[in-house]
């Protein structure tokens, strides 16, 4: 065996036929590929409680416990795959070790997608057996694509400019080659294994060999949405290209008047956008919205004097909300798949299911507390889980509105009333419409808990965000 590489990991996404890779993988006796290892929700695969002797606890408490285990323990050469979502502190681990080969499989984002909704639908997400093959079309949703995309996008990019920077370079499958058994034991080679395949394992059925046309609902839809995206070149998926401007669809612009409203995740949005929609006199549903770089330009040449702008948010209010929204929350718009791993590994205090009448307000404020511990962790780079946006700095998200345009103004969420106005006034609206105000949080309002302990905790976990914009104490 060649040793120029002691591990290995695979860069992939779901439903890029990364189960298939590790299963041919795995077909060779000197490789061993390990599942999702640092999946935040589970550790290999979802029915698995430790990888190696190293349990989940003790792989989120120390990473780089199971990338030696992996290593040193794994007979031949031992690896796993690694998906976007998965615990950031690993990316750079993999990066900075040049003994760890780096593979990247790479599918046209759109089959991806639409692959990912129809296991969704069916709740069939590997096939063994094509007569228990469950068959169900997908709904194209171009919002959520557009999100699905930016992420991807955001991704590689990082990967991409990571292997850039430390002279490494990696092996790049697609999609495609994954039936091409040359293409697996010219992998083996690549990892240092000198034996050969003679054919693929076919254990594991493609699920939707249909057309695409011929997998999704609204097609017709799904078309005109992406004529919008041809920016992206979707019908080409270059390894890890392309390299792209920020994501500006969640701007938000008058119907008429001069004013682009660029939101910060769990700010005052509905309260900001109901203001713009009132300065026209119309309703929500005629704001213009869902940008990309070309558009926005145009509609800024087409509105000479516009004037851009954000809000920011107290940064206790802004946490509160986010945890009643995303955290508590178990309908629509919170974060279930974090919820739950945030109760079973980070050991929040809440109820698995609806809030019920035993959650008071002493619960309330423990959970809370829990969570901003969870917070102060995650923000450091501590954690498993994502950085989400509505829970990063501000500060951070306003810098990155910087790469394409930054805003004119930046409102604090209680100055609203004096310069949202102003701003209408300077593009010809002199009687503005009034600002309604944000409605307490569900299932209780900040006031019912808040205090300086409360206080003290924000602020030390939000120090840039009192520091740029001057915050002082909530009350």
């Amino acid at each position: 065996m060649n040793n120029s590489f002691d591990s290995f990991v695979v860069f992939a996404e779901m439903r890029t036929g990364s189960n298939f890779l590790e299963t041919n993988l795995n077909a060779f006796d000197g490789i061993t590929c390990h599942g999702e290892a640092f999946n935040p929700h589970f550790i290999g695969y979802p029915n698995k409680s430790e990888i190696l002797g190293v349990t989940q606890a003790m792989r989120d408490s120390d990473p780089g416990r199971l990338m030696d285990t992996i290593r040193e323990q794994t007979v031949g050469i031992g690896g796993f795959r690694f998906f976007h979502d998965h615990d950031p502190r690993v990316l750079d681990l993999v990066v900075e070790d040049r003994r760890c080969a780096k593979i990247i499989l790479t599918r046209n984002p759109v089959d991806s997608y639409v692959s990912w909704k129809i296991a969704q639908a069916t709740g069939q997400w590997k096939l063994t057996d094509v007569k228990r093959r469950k068959s169900e079309k997908a709904k194209f949703d171009a919002d959520e694509f557009k999100a699905h995309l930016e992420a991807l996008q955001e991704f590689q990019i990082r990967v991409l400019n990571s292997l850039q920077t430390s002279g490494q370079t990696a092996f790049y499958v697609a999609y495609e080659d994954l039936q091409d058994i040359e293409v697996m034991n010219g992998l083996a080679r690549y990892l240092g294994v000198d034996e050969e395949l003679e054919g693929l394992d076919k254990s594991l059925k493609r699920q939707n060999p249909s057309p695409i046309s011929q997998k999704v609902s609204n097609f017709s839809e799904m078309e005109q949405a992406l004529a919008q995206l041809d920016q992206f070149n979707l019908t080409r998926t270059p390894n890890f290209e392309p390299r792209r401007g920020p994501f500006v669809p969640g701007y938000v612009a008058a119907a008429k008047a001069g004013l682009l409203y660029l939101p910060v995740r769990s700010g005052p949005e509905d309260q900001v956008c109901d203001w713009l929609a009132a300065v026209d006199g119309v309703g929500r549903e005629y704001l213009l919205v869902k940008f990309n770089q070309k558009s926005l330009r145009q509609w800024k040449r087409g509105h000479v004097g516009h004037r851009s702008f954000t809000v920011v948010r107290h940064p206790v209010l802004r946490a509160h909300d986010t945890f009643c929204r995303r955290i508590l929350n178990v309908g629509p718009g919170g974060f279930v798949a974090i919820r739950r791993t945030l109760r079973k590994r980070y050991k929040l205090p809440i109820p698995e299911q609806e809030i019920g009448t035993e959650y008071d307000i002493a619960a309330h404020r423990t959970a809370f507390m829990a969570f901003l511990d969870f917070l102060q962790a995650n923000l450091a780079g501590q954690t498993s889980i994502r950085v989400d946006a509505c829970w990063s700095t501000q500060s951070a998200q306003i810098q990155g509105m910087g790469q394409f345009a930054l805003p004119d103004i930046i409102i604090r969420e209680d100055e609203m009333e004096v310069y949202l106005p102003a701003l209408a006034n300077q593009v010809g609206y002199s009687d503005a419409a009034e600002i309604k105000r944000a409605p307490d949080d569900h299932p209780f309002a900040l006031a019912d808990i808040y205090d300086a302990d409360i206080e003290d905790r924000v602020s030390n976990i939000y120090q840039r965000d009192y520091l740029m914009f001057g915050f002082d104490r909530w009350r």
